[in-house]
């Protein structure tokens, strides 16, 4: 498996680690049924991708990114789907967040 291909199962690793993230919510403490479900079997699938990535990318650059960056996407999702705006303060943490993920991947390999 080429970097490419680890880098497109990273990001369906973020997509179902945010699915999983907004499911638990709508799942109101696990008391519904489906949502829970759900969540479950998208947070399995979430560990398998990363389990792949893992094979190509170091684990600490692939958590770190996989962290940060399901984060940001859960924030947006938060925003979107729950009217959950974050504070200035939040925004700035945020942005130290993307930072630190731009960091990890551009030059924590030197």
């Amino acid at each position: 498996m080429n970097m490419t291909t680890s880098y497109l199962f990273l990001v369906l690793a973020v997509f179902l680690g945010v699915t999983s993230n907004s499911f638990a919510k709508s799942a109101e403490g696990f008391t519904l049924l489906i949502p829970s479900v759900i969540t479950a079997i998208t947070i399995i699938l979430c560990m398998y991708a990363l389990s792949i990535v893992m094979k190509n990318i170091p684990m600490g650059i692939t958590y770190a990114s996989f962290a940060g960056l399901t984060i940001l996407a859960t924030v947006a999702v938060g925003v979107v789907r729950f009217n959950q705006i974050p504070n200035f303060y939040s925004v700035i943490g945020l942005t130290l967040i993307v930072a630190g993920v731009l960091m990890v991947n551009l030059l924590g390999s030197r």
